[in-house]
């Protein structure tokens, strides 16, 4: 590109950014504070910049106008590593308005990755925008990569926060930014952007964005935060001991809220259970989880957007870059693990309007869901060990085949390889995963370390729920992210006293306890063998033959619901005994529900390691209600399944091949027979699908699983 001739004075500048700033927005808007500095600090200083503002402030503006700036000066492109996918489309429809010629590569464009790159290629972009998974994909980091780094104007890390182990919302995959920032020309400007860091945060990525030359560090990079406290959200918690309360008071009050919004809760199962119970109630809502298919998130995204739908009933999957400027409110139903998550998520309300309303519901079962999820994040030096030593190979090794030489599930398997992979340790290459031959050792101090401040969020977290009269939750939630100038707000309820309704309706209490009080959640049957299973000896592979397979099954309830879930994990929990006659009669009500093409004739019990009083007790009283004959248990062959229910897939079920055996007696009494078969607890099904194997070979004619839980 052409380059136009420098602005000679300050003043100069200033009136070129402020013309290219109303083009951008669309209107005469003059900067917010903080705003032309670190336009000025990256286009005519060349500076490495974070930016700690709030949501809304302004961030992208700042990004945009400098690539466009560097650009009339003869700088390359602009390169923009952001997870915010869905941002990313309204982002480049607003720079391509103000003549910013902007594109993406991410995996939702991939039928544009051709025309995105031959535009790169020939210099006719200003911008490109890419998720930081993009960085490990073998092409662009050998190829693409290399090429844009020649000619780089800018680097901009958006939702910096991902970078540090001390973030909320810390992804591996943002650590490779590390060594592209470290080999970068001190003269390539770099602007690392979040809403969401404390000092601890803001200091860790001052340092990653630290220039590599040994007279520079973390003091060379100009760090500017501005308030984070929202004048427009009005905040309340509003503590309700049971959950029938709780759902009963969203159903109540809901429609009374202003606008449209977001309720949060913290499972998949408890979101799609309230946006159903909602629903029911004639509220326009829909859930929005990680169980949400790609295309229709985007559509439920624009709904919201349109005013469409009341709410989204959400996870954390709605999260970063979700911009509705007109947000109404933020209601959640259990609490975030720390008030800084809590925080970037009522930030979705009120960018644009003067009030909007965010309340917390927090529920007794929400320390147990926030140590599931700390514990679930964290490797395991075992699991890194195994990990490497199935690379120590010559091949690549693709992910499914990785999965049947390491007993670790897909998810975690592949979270491992992105945190071995920024380390040094395996490298991504066309084939799969190799190792580097570099040497690893596994960082105990470091993940204790980040145990313990996780659970030194969640007392933050319970603290700001019992916050006492005068102590504003403003002020709380803004210094947990170290802004200490913040105010009391006037506005929320320990500032002002409750501002929201707290009676509840006994018709209300009423419809919700029924929702709560359904049992029967179906277990879809396994299909298909998993990849792999030749290497662990199994020479199983393809679809499960019609004649060997279960039928869809059922369990009481899922371990994370709130209805039954709790009495569930209590009995799975407990020492073994007999089953509470509550879940014999939830059972049954399941059984009497259950749609089935051919009622079963005999009940078998599983074998069970933890809970054979139980299952046994349970198959027993199913059989004399439902007047049907119980047969009897399989029995374990071998000592029985040699692997956990956390394994992944090919090692869960090469380690119960030929560990079941259908005892003679059993086989004549199930020979063409439609087989009730009884459980505990089903995690991987796995389990019941081996069991089913040996009914059916045996002579069963159907094979329906029934279990207490179901974990997921």
């Amino acid at each position: 590109m052409t380059s136009s001739h420098e602005p000679e004075t300050a003043s100069e500048f200033h009136t070129e950014a402020r013309e290219r700033l109303t083009a951008l927005t669309g209107r005469e808007v003059d900067f917010r504070p903080g705003q032309f500095e670190a336009v000025s600090a990256l286009v005519e200083h060349r500076r490495r910049v974070l930016m700690v503002q709030r949501t809304g402030w302004g961030k992208s503006a700042v990004y945009f106008l400098s690539a466009a700036l560097l650009r009339r000066r003869g700088r390359g492109v602009s390169l923009i590593v952001s997870p915010l996918l869905a941002l990313m489309r309204d982002q480049i429809l607003a720079a391509t308005r103000a003549g910013v010629r902007a594109q993406a590569l991410n995996s939702a464009n991939a039928h544009e990755w051709d025309e995105v790159l031959t535009a790169l290629g020939n210099d006719q972009l200003d911008v490109l925008l890419i998720s930081p998974e993009r960085l490990a994909n073998p092409r662009f980091r050998d190829e693409v990569l290399p090429r844009i780094l020649e000619h780089l104007g800018m680097l901009v890390i958006d939702e910096a926060h991902c970078i540090s182990d001390w973030g909320h919302d810390f992804r591996p995959d943002y650590r490779r930014i590390g060594s592209i920032v470290r080999a970068l020309d001190p003269d390539i400007p770099v602007l690392a952007t979040t809403a969401t860091a404390n000092s601890r945060v803001v200091e860790d990525i001052a340092q990653q964005l630290a220039p590599g030359s040994a007279s520079l560090g973390a003091d060379d990079v100009l760090v500017l935060r501005g308030a984070l406290s929202r004048e427009s959200l009005r905040l309340g918690v509003l503590t309700l001991a049971q959950p029938e309360q709780r759902i009963a008071w969203l159903a109540e009050h809901l429609g009374s809220l202003t606008g449209s919004g977001i309720v949060y809760a913290l499972t998949i199962s408890q979101a799609e259970n309230l946006a159903q119970h909602l629903h029911d109630q004639g509220f326009e809502v829909a859930a929005y989880t990680g169980r949400t298919d790609p295309e229709e998130r985007q559509d439920l995204e624009q709904a919201l957007k349109d005013n469409r739908v009341k709410a989204l009933v959400a996870t954390s999957a709605l999260g970063m870059g979700f911009d509705k400027p007109d947000l109404g409110f933020v209601i959640h139903l259990g609490a975030p693990s720390s008030p800084v998550s809590y925080y970037q998520q009522v930030g979705r309300a009120g960018r644009a309007v003067a009030n909007a309303d965010v309340l917390l519901l927090p529920g007794p079962e929400d320390v147990r869901i926030w140590e599931h999820f700390a514990q679930a994040s964290m490797p395991t030096q075992e699991r890194a060990a195994a990990v490497l030593a199935a690379l120590d190979t010559a091949d690549p090794l693709s992910v499914a085949r990785l999965e049947a030489l390491v007993e670790i599930r897909r998810g975690p398997l592949e979270l491992m390889l992105k945190v071995l992979e920024v380390d040094g340790a395996v490298q991504r290459v066309s084939g799969g995963w190799v190792s580097t031959g570099e040497s690893w050792e596994y960082d105990a101090e470091r993940y204790a370390n980040i145990l313990r401040l996780r659970r030194t969020e969640q007392q933050a977290m319970l603290d700001y729920e019992r916050l006492a009269p005068g102590q504003c939750r403003m002020v709380f939630l803004a210094r947990a992210l170290d802004d200490h100038q913040a105010q009391p707000c006037g506005r929320c309820d320990t500032c002002s006293g409750p501002w929201y309704p707290t009676s509840l309706a006994e018709s209300s209490l009423e419809q919700a306890r029924a929702t709560i009080d359904r049992v029967g959640v179906e277990i879809a049957a396994r299909r298909q063998w998993p990849t792999g299973l030749s290497a662990l000896g199994v020479s199983l592979k393809g679809k499960i033959p019609e004649a060997e397979r279960a039928e869809e099954g059922r369990a009481v309830a899922r371990l994370s619901d709130v209805g039954w879930g709790p009495l569930v994990r209590e009995a799975l929990q407990a020492e073994d005994r007999p089953v509470p006659d509550q879940l014999v009669q939830a059972a049954v009500r399941v059984l009497a529900e259950w749609q089935w093409q051919r009622r079963p004739g005999v009940v078998v019990s599983m074998p069970s390691r933890r809970h054979p009083v139980l299952v046994r007790s349970l198959a027993e009283q199913i059989a004399e209600i439902g007047r049907l004959p119980y047969v009897g248990e399989l029995t374990w062959a071998h000592g029985g399944p040699r692997s956990s229910p956390e394994s992944n897939s090919a090692f869960r079920l090469a380690g119960l091949m030929g560990r079941f055996t259908v005892p003679e007696s059993l086989a004549a009494e199930v020979d063409a027979a439609a087989v009730l078969l009884v459980d505990d607890e089903i995690v991987s099904r796995w389990t019941v699908t081996v069991a089913a194997r040996e009914l059916r070979r045996v002579g069963a004619e159907a094979v329906l699983p029934l279990a207490l839980g179901l974990r997921g």
